[in-house]
């Protein structure tokens, strides 16, 4: 198999949704014109603020003409030439004050492929005073999402998406890998007390469970409500290595991303043929 150039997108949105999309094209073009040809956004991309006002911007995805987020998001895949896995966004559901949190997955030509809504939704106190209850504002979404991706050489890629809080859950991890993935997009917001000590861990945790290309963009920094969040977005390989990483604040980071590899190691440690319990 060929490779495919990934990026991951770090952002520090705020309550500001103009603004936010703003960088979010500046940031795909500029990813695309480094060469990426597939390109992710971390959770809350259009978003970071209120949950009350989640409502007033949420959209339907698949409506004609489209919202200010989907266009912006179609848009900049277009022009850059990227499949684009747009990380959790606001989308419209059948309870009118809790939207879905949902992942989008954009072609090269800005048509939207697939979405998946996320699963597990955060509903924590922790000891640094943070408290998000993100069931109280949001639907979870009941089903896990597998698409075919193309490389620029045109061969098919299996791509896994899921969201932030999910990856505490082996349980849908395994089940994407079972389906055939090579590749799990996990766009977050993780907080800074949980970041610190289980981002890390967990991703690579992921990785090496699943022998998959892990691509974890997020947010950093400081938001409205006193919320502050890790960063560190992040591509692992099918080994649990991490191939490239974000540093402070805002822009991307971007590594390649070798099937050959992932088969040598699929191949020299068959652990995923051996399983006993399912």
């Amino acid at each position: 198999m060929t490779v495919v150039q990934a990026a991951v997108i770090q952002l520090s949105s705020q309550d500001d949704v103009n603004v936010n999309l703003g960088r979010v094209r500046e940031l795909v073009l500029e990813a695309g014109r480094a060469g990426a040809e597939l390109v992710a956004l971390p959770e809350n991309f259009a978003f970071m603020g209120e949950e009350s006002k989640k409502c007033q911007i949420a959209e339907r995805v698949d409506e004609h003409p489209a919202g200010p987020i989907v266009s912006t998001l179609r848009l900049a895949a277009r022009e850059a030439g990227v499949w684009l896995v747009a990380g959790g966004m606001p989308e419209k559901s059948p309870d009118s004050d809790r939207p879905y949190n949902t992942s989008l997955l954009f072609d090269a030509e800005g048509r939207l492929v697939s979405r998946y809504r996320k699963v597990h939704l955060f509903d924590v106190d922790l000891a640094d005073g943070t408290k998000l209850l993100e069931s109280a504002a949001t639907m979870a979404g009941d089903e896990p999402v597998v698409e075919e991706i193309t490389s620029r050489a045109g061969e098919p890629v299996g791509l896994g998406m899921t969201i932030c809080y999910d990856l505490r859950f082996p349980e849908l991890y395994r089940r994407l890998g079972e389906r055939g993935v090579r590749i799990v997009t996990v766009p977050a917001a993780f907080t800074l007390t949980t970041g610190k000590d289980h981002w890390h861990v967990l991703l690579r945790a992921r990785a090496i469970e699943n022998q998959v290309f892990v691509l974890a963009p997020a947010q950093h920094g400081k938001h409205p409500r006193g919320r502050q969040t890790y960063g560190k977005s992040l591509i692992a390989d099918p080994w649990g290595d991490v191939l490239a990483q974000c540093s402070e604040g805002e822009g991307f980071a971007m590594a390649k991303l070798d099937f050959a590899a992932q088969d040598r190691v699929r191949k020299s440690l068959p652990c995923l043929t051996h399983r006993r319990m399912t």
